[in-house]
């Protein structure tokens, strides 16, 4: 390429380690670029939840804009921002390995209570059954996540607990659970581990499903750029872009938005694709989960396939009365 690749990021510090870990693989290639910051409106609002703004791509939007005015010539995401469908004029060219999926808490207080009251107990998660739940009914907390997905995973397993909003990125976040006097918060593992702001005082929430793709970086470029696709393709991971594809297909069916508490998560254990999605009520009381275990070879509509029957095992309902609501 005769000139430098435009990388377009958003101006946090997890966003610029993501975008210069794409610069630094494209380096790699041979291939010569530069990041270009981009403010979004998601960074600008760190007050309104994002279940009120009612924008899908919040985070991405203006950075789609860039592209397809040619101010930019890839956009760098965090794969669960991006919508299900990309704007017209754009493709998806590589997804980076997967980091880490999970969710985690971190927490504050004393250790060893607030993890009994949790139910980890010797290095494990409970599992919530007739003899656990009492407990967990019995127990207040309060937890802060702006995510509805989060929240009623959580109020699914502790429905006494309270759950505050917390917004911003993950500076402003940590910065807030520890002038706040709740008992812990919820972050995606590997936005903390990114840029080693992972505390010790953290754990991993085994039990919780994560939102699609969570843990994926994804590159975006435009549709009548043949030149900058086949560049960055050489950065993609098959079997992160199998897994993902298949978590979207399953979110884009069951048509779930930041105000719908959906779930999905597929990894490749050998031969086969292992799958697990759900969707809830926004207070946890509701709940429509699936299970699959398929071969690779057979995983072109798994996604749609699993939000079909997700639908008819009572998902369809409880979407519907979230939309109603």
């Amino acid at each position: 390429m005769t000139k430098p690749l435009r990388i377009g990021t958003r101006d946090s510090q997890l966003a610029v380690w993501q975008a210069t870990l794409v610069q630094n693989e494209l380096s790699r290639k041979g291939i010569a670029s530069e990041l270009v910051y981009i403010k979004s409106d998601g960074d600008i609002d760190l007050v309104t939840p994002l279940y009120e703004l009612g924008v899908q791509g919040i985070f991405t939007k203006t950075l789609d804009a860039a592209l397809l005015n040619d101010r930019i010539d890839i956009a760098v995401h965090s794969m669960k921002d991006v919508p299900t469908q990309l704007a017209k004029g754009l493709q998806q060219s590589a997804v980076l390995p997967r980091a880490s999926f999970k969710d985690i808490l971190v927490y504050k207080g004393d250790k060893e209570h607030l993890l009994e009251t949790l139910g980890f107990v010797n290095g494990e998660w409970s599992v919530v059954s007739k003899d656990t739940r009492p407990r967990f009914h019995d127990s207040v907390l309060t937890i802060a996540t702006s995510s509805v997905r989060r929240k009623a995973q959580w109020l699914n397993r502790y429905p006494n607990h309270v759950l505050d909003n917390l917004r911003g990125n993950v500076n402003t976040r940590m910065r807030k659970l520890e002038e706040s006097n709740w008992n812990g918060a919820i972050f995606a593992g590997a936005g903390l581990e990114r840029i080693g702001l992972r505390p010790s005082n953290s754990i991993d929430l085994d039990w919780m499903l994560p939102a699609p793709s969570q843990g994926a970086i994804m590159i975006a470029c435009r549709e009548n750029d043949p030149q900058t696709f086949e560049a960055t393709h050489q950065l993609n991971d098959t079997a992160t872009a199998i897994c993902t594809k298949i978590e979207k297909d399953f979110l884009r069916v069951l048509m779930g938005g930041c105000t719908t508490p959906i779930s999905a998560l597929a990894i490749i254990q050998g031969n086969t694709v292992h799958f697990r999605g759900n969707v809830l009520s926004l207070d946890g009381k509701q709940k429509a989960e699936i299970e699959k275990i398929v071969p690779v070879s057979e995983t072109v509509a798994l996604g749609e396939q699993a939000a079909e029957e997700v639908l008819q095992k009572g998902g369809a309902a409880i979407i519907e009365s979230i939309r109603n609501a």
